[in-house]
């Protein structure tokens, strides 16, 4: 397995420009199975993930070519199971789930694995497609479901679910009539697959509100679409230019979509500038400790409570950040604490008492958004961090350790 070694201590400065987003890429790459015929997007990461999925995409009979814009067609569909081989690395992988119901009448999913961050159940997507009148059972292991053409229901999420909205969204397109969603997910990721099937024909109104009506029709088509800039990557590097003092703009993101960080980075005592596409954020001086509470969007994203809890773990007074919205979040803590960090976690909140300086340590990355907030804290440590497990690392960031590299940092992948 491969490490990364991090000398901390350097200022960071310059132009790093985002990614794609992956968590908008999956689900527009599995929309495709709604499709017959050659889709392009575009702006598609050069992540783990991507990888995985196109592996299962794959074994469904899907034709891909390209990287960064990927050819995709579902023409041929010869398979409509995901097993656990493919499955258990990536819970997004349920996102075959609603598509390949919706057109092929059936699916047989493994339940899903991914980062041990604590409960993601399906059983919302399970009820919402049985609310649309599919016949779903649970049998070793598999989500197996079955349909000859799904009706439209009106469906409420009793807890806000990316992953469940975008599902039964893309199962929906297809059913007969016209489906509700109520307490959907309003992230910028949904808004994007609903810009995504509305150019292959779906008709689709309220995307990015908490309601969002899909009227079914009878077949979509091919499109060509975009995958918006990753708002967690663009988050990563704004907090790297507070914890270094340094002054980076990060290019070819949507600020609206981090209004609630930039807030808060701005309260720390930040400068943060904000144009059409790119953000220029500059550190310098002392930082002051902000409270932190994660929310569904548009509150302050739980993909960046790690990565701020490093910059709180080096500002000046103490911070309460608050997790809200999954249970098991803060297993970078104690690696952390190895680094010299001082915070005590009481329930779902972890109190973070500033320090002078980190000290570089070996360190375990333990989830995708833990292995990010070390690398930050190795940033701004005296000495060495050594980050093992960087596999996780490669499920959402972009070849970090070279955007990096090129704004000044001291950071090398080493083999294991």
């Amino acid at each position: 397995m491969d490490k990364m070694v991090i000398v901390g201590g350097e200022r960071l400065a310059g132009d790093v420009r985002i990614s794609g987003a992956k968590n908008a890429a999956l689900p527009i790459m599995a929309s495709a199975l709604l499709v017959d015929g050659w889709n392009a997007f575009h702006n598609i990461p050069d992540l783990a993930d991507i990888r995985t999925i196109k592996r299962l995409l794959r074994s469904l009979g899907v034709e891909m070519e390209g990287e960064e814009t990927l050819q995709v067609n579902a023409g041929r569909i010869t398979n409509c199971e995901a097993s656990y081989d493919l499955v258990r690395t990536m819970r997004a992988s349920i996102l075959v789930l609603g598509p390949l119901v919706a057109r092929m009448g059936e699916a047989r999913v493994s339940l899903p694995g991914g980062c041990a961050i604590g409960a993601r159940p399906v059983n919302l997507h399970i009820k919402a497609l049985q609310e649309l009148g599919a016949e779903v059972t649970l049998k070793d292991g598999y989500v197996e479901a079955k349909a000859s053409r799904l009706k439209g229901a009106s469906i409420y999420f009793d807890i806000s679910t990316v992953t469940g909205t975008e599902n039964i969204m893309m199962a929906a397109t297809l059913a007969e009539g016209t489906t509700v969603l109520n307490n959907a997910a309003r992230e910028p990721e949904i808004a994007n697959l609903a810009e995504v099937l509305t150019g292959m024909g779906a008709r689709i109104s309220g995307a990015g509100t908490d309601t969002i009506v899909i009227e079914g029709v009878e077949s979509l088509h091919p499109v060509e679409a975009a995958v918006i800039p990753d708002r967690i990557e663009a988050g990563t590097f704004l907090i790297a230019a507070g914890i270094t003092g340094g002054d980076v703009r990060i290019v070819g993101c949507n600020p609206l979509h981090l209004e609630a960080l930039i807030a808060k980075l701005r309260d720390a005592g930040m400068r943060i500038d904000v144009a059409d596409d790119s953000i220029r954020a500059a550190g310098g001086g002392t930082l002051k400790s902000v409270d932190v509470k994660t929310l569904p969007y548009p509150g302050f994203p739980t993909d960046l409570q790690a990565q701020i809890m490093a910059l709180m773990a080096v500002s000046d007074g103490l911070s309460i950040i608050t997790e809200t919205v999954f249970e098991n979040r803060f297993m970078h803590v104690g690696e952390m604490i190895r680094m010299g960090a001082d915070i005590v976690i009481q329930g779902k909140s972890a109190v973070v008492r500033g320090v002078p300086k980190l000290r570089g340590a070996p360190v375990m990355a333990t989830d995708l958004r833990a292995s990010a907030s070390l690398i930050l804290a190795g940033l701004a440590a005296e000495g060495t961090t050594v980050l093992s497990r960087v596999y996780h690392i490669d499920r959402g960031y972009q070849r970090i350790e070279k955007k990096l590299s090129a704004l000044g940092a001291d950071i090398r992948r080493v083999a294991g």
